[in-house]
C-alpha cells in the first residue's frame, strides 16, 4: 500500500475546488425559457402533482436517486469522536464512492447532535428529500437505537453502513472461505474480538446464515463476554457465552475455526493462529493495522484463509463492494426499507460472483494473469464491474419478494442493461453491435494468437457468442498461454500456419495471390514466402472464403498491415483510397471521427473518398451523418495551404451529394457548437443540425484528436479503428488495444462480414 503523507492528503482535498463532490444540473439551463421551466413559473406544475400524489416525487425530482450520508461524527473511521464538522471529509468521500460505483447522488449531512432522540428527530425532519439514508460513523451503542427507530418511523431505506456493510461483505467472504475449507457454518467455532457496531452486526448476520450462538465467543476490551458479567448492554448480552473455561483471547482461539477481528492492531500473534483448527479462517479487519499481519499469519499457518481491510493483500473486506449496489437495488424498486432478506441476498450475490470467471479489467487492475476462486481469491475485487448488476439485481429482487418494493422491476435483462449503461460499462451502440453479431456469428481469424489480449478477446468473443474464433500461431504456445491464463479453448480453432500440414493451403493461397497480382510483379515463389507471415495467410483465409473476417495489429506496424491489405484484399472499386474511423460514445452522444489511421497527408481526392466512406460507415451503424470537414480556418478565410484541399473536397461533396448535410472547411469549435455556428455562419448546409461526423484534414490531427479525447475523458468509450473501404472485412487494432477494444472490433468485423454476404446474395 502506497504511503499517504499528510501533505499529499491535504493537497488532494484543497487543490482546485475544495472538497470532493459538487452538484451538477441535469436539465438545460442556458435560455430564459429553460430557467422558467426549471424554476418559476414552470416548477409549480410538478409541485401540484406531488401534492396530489407524494409518490410522484420519484417521477419529477431527484429523490429516487438521492441518498443522504448522515453522521454526528462520534465514531469517525479510526479517529473516534472528532465532531460532526471534522467528519465532513469522510462523508464527502462516501458520497464520491456512491457516485463512481453506482451512479447514486449524495448530499452529505453532518448533524451536530449527540443526543439520540434529537438526532433522530433531525433526520426524520429532512427525510422527505431523499430516497434513502446511509448512517455513518455514529458510535455504539447509540447507533443501534438510532437505526432501529429510523427504520421503524421512516418509509425509505435506512442503513448504518458501519454495521451492515462490513457484515455483508465479511459474511460473503465467510460463506466462500468455509467452502474452500470444506467446513459448515453451523458446525464451526467462531471467535469475535471486538463488540462494537460492526462486530455485533457481523456476528448477527453469521447467525442468520446458520452459525450457532453456542459456538460463538465474543470479546470486548474487558475480556470474554460471558453470562456471569453484569456490565453488558443489550447487544452484548445477546452473545454472552455460558462457558466458564475461557477468559482471554488466547484461550478462546484454541481450536477455533474462525477468527473475526474488529478491534485494534497487533492483538493476535502467530502462536494463537497455530493453535486454531485446520485451515483456519482469519478475518483481521482492524484498520489500518490488522489484529495480525498477513505475513505473520501466513508464516504461522500456511493453510490459513486470510482477509484484512487492506487493499494490498488478498481478500480485502471493503464495504464499497456492498453499500453502493445495495442502495442501487433499493432505490430502483423505491423500497420502503433495506431488510434482512435484502442483506442476505447481497451476501450470496457477492459470494457467488467470486466463483465466476474474472473479467480482464479486474486482472489488469491488479496486474495478475487471472484470479481464480480459492484461498487467495474468495471475495470479489472492488473494481469488478459485474458487482452493480449482480448485487443490485439480487437486492431488488429480494425487495420485491419481501414486499417492501413499491416499483417492481418487470424486465430483468433490460434492468441489467440499464445498470451497465448507467456506469458506462456498456453503451447502447455496443449492445446493438453484440446483439446483431450474435444473431449470425461468423468465422473470425485472430492474427496474433499468442498475444494475451488477443487470446483473451477470442475466448470472450466466443463466450459472448458473437463469432467462431480462429487463432493463428503456434498451437503449443497458444495452449500453454491459455493454461497460464486459465482460459478454456473449447470451441476455438487453432491454425499453425507454419506447420507442414498447412503446406497445401499455403501453396493454394500463393497461387491465387500470384495470379491476382501477376501484373504487379508478384511471382509464385514470392507469394509462397509471404504465406509464412500471419497477415498474408490470415487475409488470404478471408479472400478465399476459408474465413469471414480478420483481426490484426497488436504486433504489426500499421504501414505493413496496410500494404498487405491492399495487396491481398484490395480497395473497393468505387474508391481509390480506404481509411479508418473511430466511434466516440460520450454523455453528449455518439460521434464518428475519420480518418484516424491510414492517410497521412490526404489531398482533396483522398478527403473526398474519406467523406464518402464516412457517410457509408455512419449509416452502417444506423446513424444519419451530419458531417463537418475540419481545418484551422473557416469557409475560405485562408486561400492558401491545407485549408484549400478541404475547401475543394467540400465543394465536390456538396455538388455531387446535395442531400448530404456536409460543410466546411471549419474550426472544430464551430463544428461542435450549433448555436455559435448558426449565429456566425447562417448560410451553412448544417444550419439547425448537430454535427456527429468529423472529417479531419490529415492523420496528425485526426489521430491526436481522438487520443486527446480518450486521455482526457476515460469514461468515454471509443470503438475503433474501424476499417472503411476494403473489399473484405479486415479490421485493425493497435498494440495498446485492451481486450474490450478487440472484442468490440470483432463485433464490427462480424457485422461487416454479414453485410458483405448479403450483398453477394443480392448481386447474384
Amino acid at each position: 500500500m502506497a504511503k499517504i503523507t499528510k501533505e499529499a492528503a491535504l493537497l488532494y482535498h484543497s487543490q482546485g475546488k475544495p472538497g470532493k463532490i459538487e452538484v451538477v444540473p441535469t436539465k438545460p439551463h442556458s435560455t430564459q425559457n429553460d430557467l422558467s421551466l426549471a424554476y418559476s413559473p414552470g416548477v409549480a406544475e410538478p409541485c401540484l402533482e406531488i401534492e396530489k400524489n407524494p409518490q410522484d416525487a420519484y417521477k419529477y425530482t431527484a429523490k429516487g436517486n438521492l441518498v443522504a450520508v448522515i453522521s454526528n461524527g462520534t465514531a469517525v473511521l479510526g479517529l473516534g469522536d472528532i465532531g460532526a464538522l471534522s467528519g465532513k471529509p469522510v462523508m464527502e468521500g462516501k458520497g464520491l464512492l456512491f457516485k463512481i460505483y453506482a451512479g447514486i447522488d449524495v448530499f452529505d449531512i453532518e448533524v451536530d447532535e449527540k443526543d439520540p432522540d434529537k438526532f433522530i428527530e433531525a433526520v426524520k425532519a429532512i427525510a422527505p428529500t431523499f430516497g434513502g439514508i446511509n448512517l455513518e460513523d455514529i458510535k455504539a451503542p447509540e447507533c443501534f437505537e438510532i437505526e432501529r427507530r429510523l427504520k421503524e418511523e421512516l418509509d425509505i431505506p435506512v442503513m448504518h453502513d458501519d454495521q451492515h456493510g462490513t457484515a455483508i461483505i465479511s459474511a460473503a467472504g465467510l460463506v466462500n472461505a468455509l467452502q474452500v475449507a470444506g467446513k459448515k457454518i453451523e458446525e464451526v467455532k467462531i471467535v469475535v474480538n471486538g463488540a462494537g457496531a460492526s462486530a455485533v452486526s457481523c456476528t448477527k448476520l453469521y447467525v442468520a446464515l446458520g452459525a450457532r450462538l453456542e459456538n460463538i465467543v465474543m470479546l470486548d476490551s474487558k475480556g470474554v463476554i460471558s453470562q456471569t458479567r453484569t456490565d453488558l448492554n443489550e447487544q452484548k448480552r445477546f452473545f454472552a457465552t455460558a462457558r466458564t473455561d475461557i477468559h482471554t483471547l488466547e484461550e478462546a482461539m484454541r481450536g477455533a475455526d474462525v477468527f473475526l477481528g474488529l478491534s485494534r492492531g497487533n492483538v493476535v500473534n502467530g502462536e494463537m493462529i497455530r493453535s486454531m483448527a485446520a485451515m483456519p479462517i482469519v478475518f483481521a479487519l482492524a484498520n489500518p493495522v490488522p489484529e495480525i499481519s498477513y505475513e505473520e499469519a501466513m508464516a504461522a499457518r500456511p493453510d490459513v484463509l486470510m482477509s484484512t481491510g487492506r487493499s494490498d493483500y488478498p481478500n480485502q473486506i471493503n464495504n464499497v463492494i456492498g453499500f453502493p449496489y445495495i442502495f442501487r437495488g433499493a432505490l430502483d424498486t423505491q423500497a420502503k426499507a433495506i431488510n434482512e432478506e435484502m442483506k442476505i441476498a447481497a451476501v450470496y450475490a457477492i459470494a457467488n460472483l467470486a466463483k465466476q470467471p474474472v473479467p480482464d479489467v479486474v486482472n489488469a487492475a491488479y496486474q495478475v494473469n487471472n484470479f481464480t476462486f480459492g484461498p487467495e481469491y474468495f471475495i470479489p475485487k472492488p473494481v469488478d464491474p459485474r458487482l452493480i448488476t449482480e448485487v443490485a439485481c439480487a437486492v431488488a429482487r429480494a425487495a420485491m419478494e419481501s414486499g417492501v418494493a413499491r416499483k417492481p422491476i418487470e424486465d430483468w435483462d433490460a434492468y441489467k442493461v440499464h445498470l451497465r449503461e448507467l456506469m458506462g460499462y456498456e453503451s447502447r451502440l455496443t449492445r446493438q453491435l453484440y446483439d446483431t453479431a450474435r444473431r449470425h456469428p461468423q468465422r473470425v481469424v485472430f492474427a496474433e494468437g499468442t498475444h494475451p489480449n488477443m487470446l483473451k478477446a477470442a475466448v470472450e468473443a466466443r463466450s459472448e457468442g458473437i463469432c467462431h474464433p480462429v487463432l493463428l500461431g503456434n498451437d503449443e504456445a497458444i495452449c500453454k498461454l491459455a493454461q497460464e491464463l486459465d482460459l478454456s479453448l473449447e470451441g476455438i480453432e487453432i491454425v499453425n500456419l507454419r506447420h507442414p500440414d498447412e503446406a497445401g493451403r499455403r501453396e493454394r493461397y500463393s497461387r491465387i495471390l500470384a495470379e491476382k497480382r501477376a501484373r504487379e510483379g508478384f511471382t509464385f515463389e514470392e507469394a509462397n514466402d509471404k504465406m509464412f507471415e500471419r497477415n498474408y495467410f490470415g487475409m488470404m483465409m478471408v479472400e478465399t472464403g476459408d474465413a469471414d473476417a480478420f483481426i490484426t495489429g497488436l504486433y504489426t506496424r500499421y504501414s505493413n498491415t496496410i500494404k498487405v491489405a491492399k495487396e491481398v484484399i484490395g480497395i473497393r472499386p468505387e474508391f481509390t483510397h480506404f481509411g479508418t474511423m473511430h466511434i466516440l460514445n460520450s454523455k453528449k452522444g455518439t460521434y464518428f471521427l475519420a480518418d484516424t489511421l491510414i492517410n497521412r497527408h490526404p489531398d482533396a481526392d483522398t478527403l473526398i473518398d474519406i467523406a464518402k466512406l464516412a457517410d457509408h460507415t455512419v449509416r452502417f451503424f444506423n446513424h444519419t451523418p451530419v458531417m463537418a470537414m475540419l481545418s484551422y480556418s473557416n469557409f475560405g478565410a485562408d486561400t492558401t495551404g491545407s485549408p484549400v484541399k478541404v475547401h475543394q473536397a467540400v465543394s465536390y461533396m456538396q455538388e455531387r451529394y446535395p442531400e448530404l448535410p456536409i460543410d466546411g472547411e471549419m474550426q472544430v469549435n464551430f463544428a461542435m457548437n450549433r448555436k455559435l455556428r448558426d449565429a456566425k455562419y447562417p448560410f451553412t448546409r448544417l444550419k439547425g443540425k448537430d454535427v456527429n461526423t468529423l472529417i479531419f484534414p490529415n492523420l496528425s490531427s485526426a489521430n491526436a484528436g481522438y487520443q486527446l479525447l480518450q486521455a482526457m475523458d476515460p469514461d468515454t468509450e471509443f470503438i475503433g479503428p474501424i476499417q472503411m473501404g476494403l473489399n473484405k472485412p479486415i479490421h485493425f487494432t493497435d498494440f495498446e488495444s485492451s481486450v474490450r477494444d478487440i472484442v468490440n472490433i470483432t463485433a464490427v468485423a462480424v457485422i461487416d462480414a454479414i453485410v458483405e454476404k448479403k450483398k453477394k446474395i443480392n448481386d447474384q
